[in-house]
C-alpha cells in the first residue's frame, strides 16, 4: 500500500516565524503523500486579548464559549491554514488548505456536559471522516493542510489537533501505510523534562505507563502519547513524536522518539 505521511504541528513552532519556515522548508522535501496538520492556541490567546475577549482554560484546555469560536475559527481557519498553506506552495508542495467543516471531511459532535462545560468543543467519531474527500487530495497529489475546526452540521467545533491527527492516520490506515508523527518544540519524549537530551528513543507502552505513574512524562506529553498508543492499537503503522526541525531525520528515525506496542 502507498505511505501517507500525517504531521501534526503545534506547540511554539506555528508562533514562531522561522521555525515555522524552517519546518515548512523541511516538509516539503519529504517524499510521498502527506497530510499536515497544525495547532495555533497561542495566536488565538493573543488574538482574543486584543478584541477584549476572556480566554478561559481549565487544565490547559480552552473553554470556548460563542466569541471565542470565532476568535479560534478566524485565526485556526484563517490566518495560520491560509498562511502555511501559501507558504507550502510557494515553494513547491501542492498544498489544499481546509478545515474540518470543508466537504464535511472531519464531522464531529459537540462534547457532552459533564463536570465542566467546555461550550462549543467538538468530540470525533473516527468511523465518520469522508475518507473519499481525502483520497481524492491524496491521489491527485494534493497536500490537505488542515485547521482544528469540525463541524456538528452547520455548527463549528473547536478541536484538538492532537486528536485529529490520530483520528485521520487511523481513519485512512485502511487504506494506505500510516506514519503519524507528532512535530513540536521539544527534541521527543524525555526520561528527563530538565534535560533536553535525555530523548527516549523507543518508548512502549508499558515504559509510558511506568514513566507516567511516577510523574517523569510531563504533563503536556500524556495526551500525545494516549493518542500515539490509541492509534497504533487501532491500526496506524508508525507514531513518532520529536521536534520540528528534525521532521526528516524523525522519518529516517534518526531522532525523536519511536513509540511502539
Amino acid at each position: 500500500m502507498q505511505l501517507v505521511t500525517i504531521i501534526k504541528i503545534g506547540g511554539n513552532i506555528i508562533d514562531d516565524e522561522s521555525q515555522l519556515s524552517q519546518f515548512l522548508s523541511n516538509f516539503n522535501e519529504i517524499d510521498g503523500a502527506k497530510i499536515l496538520i497544525h495547532g495555533g492556541g497561542k495566536l488565538a490567546t493573543s488574538m482574543s486579548k486584543t478584541l477584549g475577549i476572556p480566554t478561559q482554560m481549565v487544565d490547559g484546555r480552552r473553554i470556548t464559549d460563542a466569541e471565542t469560536l470565532k476568535v479560534v475559527t478566524m485565526v485556526y481557519a484563517g490566518w495560520i491554514n491560509t498562511s502555511i498553506t501559501a507558504s507550502l506552495n510557494a515553494i513547491g508542495t501542492p498544498a489544499v488548505g481546509l478545515c474540518g467543516a470543508d466537504a464535511m471531511c472531519i464531522p464531529s459532535v459537540k462534547r457532552p456536559v459533564r463536570t465542566i462545560d467546555y461550550g462549543f468543543v467538538g468530540d470525533l467519531e473516527p468511523g465518520k471522516l469522508n475518507i473519499p474527500f481525502f483520497q481524492l487530495l491524496l491521489d491527485g497529489g494534493y497536500t490537505p493542510v488542515v485547521a482544528p475546526i469540525t463541524a456538528e452540521g452547520a455548527q463549528l467545533l473547536n478541536t484538538n489537533a492532537d486528536t485529529i491527527a490520530s483520528t485521520i492516520a487511523v481513519s485512512l490506515s485502511k487504506y494506505y501505510q500510516t506514519h503519524l508523527v507528532y512535530c513540536f518544540e521539544k527534541n521527543g519524549v524525555l526520561s528527563d523534562v530538565e534535560n533536553a537530551d535525555s530523548v527516549i528513543p523507543t518508548l512502549t507502552e508499558s515504559e509510558y505507563l511506568a514513566l507516567k505513574s511516577t510523574g517523569a512524562i510531563a504533563s503536556g506529553m500524556i495526551p500525545k502519547l494516549d493518542n500515539a498508543f490509541a492509534a497504533l492499537h487501532s491500526g496506524v503503522g508508525r507514531v513518532s513524536i520529536g521536534h520540528a526541525r528534525e521532521v526528516a531525520s524523525i522519518i529516517k528515525n534518526l531522532s525523536g522518539t519511536d513509540v511502539i506496542v
